[in-house]
């Protein structure tokens, strides 16, 4: 696990796995954790690397409902949990989903855990609206498209946004809910990127602005690119052209097709 500070109240911290971000953000006497790291050990370093930095943990954000952002209950189990209405939804919708792909993570990978994932209080925070931290306020902006749920988090006082699985180095766009909601996120997520010091997306590190805008705008070329061939081949952006991202093409084609389909 690789911690980096990109500002005195704002620590990132990446997962050995799929690059998996975690943000820490401190204001005053109170810090949120926002998703999580995956591994178990990555977990039960969480509470000691925020000791040690100072940073007073007081609760759990996540930027959407995917089980590899949910784990912050595993490193702080008495801790409420903060959600976009729309994820907190989505979760109620479908309970034990998280769980049960965790537990297929772990059964694949010969991973163990001292406990199982509970997702206990659940916060269902307006979206868009504003999260008090200490003496500043988030801004929660919507993020959907990826999924059907989610929001991106804007940090004003340290300009840094978190904006879960959206403007990713090491991963290609993936629509899972709706291209056009995605291409509508990304819209959405301009203005603040062109704000920003850092962009911490949820896979790949933190990110300066002038990157983030690079990527934000090869994303939706991609995208568009795919909707208007209805399928067919698509170039992939440069620097995710690998066999996993060839894999998560395929995967966007059919879904695509399936989605057209009569």
């Amino acid at each position: 696990m690789r911690a980096t500070g990109v500002h005195e109240d704002v620590i990132v911290v990446e997962s050995r796995v799929w690059r998996t971000t975690a943000t820490v953000v401190r204001s005053g006497s109170e810090a949120f954790v926002i998703d999580s790291p995956v591994f178990p050990d990555e977990l039960e370093l969480l509470p000691a690397l925020l000791d040690q930095a100072s940073f007073p943990f007081s609760g759990l954000l996540a930027t959407h409902g995917d089980w590899d952002h949910l784990l912050g209950r595993l490193a702080f189990p008495d801790a409420a949990l903060g959600l976009a209405e729309t994820t907190a939804a989505r979760l109620r919708a479908h309970p034990g989903a998280a769980q049960r792909a965790l537990r297929d993570f772990d059964e694949r990978h010969y991973l163990s855990r001292p406990a199982p994932l509970t997702l206990g209080s659940l916060e269902a925070l307006p979206v868009p609206g504003y999260c008090g931290l200490g003496e500043h306020e988030l801004e929660l902006h919507p993020a959907d498209g990826h999924t059907v749920d989610g929001m991106a988090i804007w940090i004003p006082w340290a300009r840094i946004l978190v904006c879960g699985d959206y403007l990713s180095p090491v991963e290609i766009p993936t629509p899972e809910a709706s291209l056009d909601g995605y291409l509508a996120t990304l819209a959405r997520l301009e203005p603040l990127v062109e704000q920003a010091a850092y962009v911490v997306p949820g896979h790949g590190g933190p990110i300066e602005a002038a990157d983030a805008l690079v990527l934000l705008r090869e994303d939706r070329e991609y995208l568009e690119r795919l909707r208007d061939a209805r399928g067919s081949a698509s170039a992939l952006p440069p620097g995710r052209r690998d066999a996993e991202q060839r894999r998560l093409h395929a995967a966007n084609q059919a879904r695509l097709r399936e989605a057209g389909a009569p």
